[in-house]
């Protein structure tokens, strides 16, 4: 048959027929050959793996492997990421959940990747981390956030105190929420305090002095991390609250009562609400300013709270 091909010679002394006989094996033998072509395809996309050699499992290497239709550019992205190595970190700390031995990490299915511009803004991957004991998974269903801050506002004015919140569109939710100043660290510095000013400015739209900022997570017990953690059952985020308490004039809190802020071209649809700090937790379903308010009132009564020169 590749004789007949490369011969336009012979090709051309074949009668119609056989010209239509060989057409048709031709084709026969191309159909035939699809299934193979397709797996092969469906194979190369699942086939993007990598192997990571973990310290406290010497000689276990660690399978890390791609979804299929995960491109290899994301998931090059998703295992070099802050949000992917800082999660090994903590599994392989002194209080992660390998330190025991009784666990063992044996693969990561990488599930998702959402691109913030040219870094990993979100990571979506499955662990599939075994019980020694009883050979059985433990849940690692994880969505990857990486750190974030959040700020406790209360102004005083005139002998009463309160609380600044933002009412955001929140789609996970479908609803608006009123929830306290927060926001994302955008990189692997962990500026935790600065992150959390320029947040304030842009959500509430107002200056705070940085100096005057107290980190109410850092009087939190060390095995804590100093952060909190709203949702440790299936998100990584980790929380760092802060407090920032001024003395405004009243016409302060008539400026930015119902004010529109946020980055509007990056999807921010904010506006703020000022509240009597006395009812503020009964108006609000945000666990970042209830866990706040709770921090802040314990540190008030166990007298931890820096008192102002």
């Amino acid at each position: 048959m590749g004789h007949l091909l490369q011969s336009p010679l012979h090709m051309s002394a074949l009668t119609l027929s056989k010209r239509l006989a060989l057409l048709t094996l031709l084709l026969h033998r191309h159909t035939r050959t699809k299934p193979f072509c397709s797996k092969m395809s469906a194979t190369s996309s699942t086939s993007l793996t990598h192997s990571i050699s973990l310290p406290s499992q010497l000689g276990q290497p660690v399978q890390v492997v791609a979804s299929p239709g995960l491109s290899d550019f994301e998931f090059r992205c998703a295992i070099e990421s802050s949000l992917f190595r800082q999660w090994l970190k903590n599994i392989e700390s002194e209080s992660g959940i390998l330190a025991s031995g009784e666990l063992t990490l044996t693969q990561v299915l990488i599930q998702g990747v959402d691109m913030f511009g040219k870094r990993v803004g979100f990571l979506k991957f499955k662990a599939d981390v075994i019980d020694k004991g009883t050979g059985k998974k433990v849940p690692g269903i994880v969505f990857a956030r990486g750190p974030a801050v959040a700020v406790l506002i209360l102004l005083e004015s005139e002998g009463m105190t309160y609380g600044v919140l933002t009412e955001q569109v929140r789609v996970p939710t479908g609803k608006l929420v009123l929830e306290l100043p927060a926001g994302m660290l955008d990189d692997d510095k962990g500026d935790f305090v600065g992150t959390a000013v320029r947040e304030v400015e842009e959500e509430i739209g107002i200056h705070l002095n940085l100096e005057d900022m107290v980190d109410l997570t850092a009087l939190l017990d060390p095995s804590t991390g100093f952060k909190v953690f709203p949702s440790p059952g299936g998100c990584d985020e980790e929380i760092g609250l802060f407090l920032y308490k001024g003395h405004v004039d009243k016409n302060i809190i008539t400026q930015i009562q119902g004010k529109e802020t946020g980055l509007r071209k990056h999807g921010e649809l904010i506006k703020v609400r000022v509240v009597p700090y006395e009812k503020l937790w009964r108006m609000t379903p945000d666990a970042k300013a209830l866990m706040a308010v709770a921090l802040y009132e314990m540190a008030k009564k166990e007298g931890l709270l820096p008192q102002k020169s």
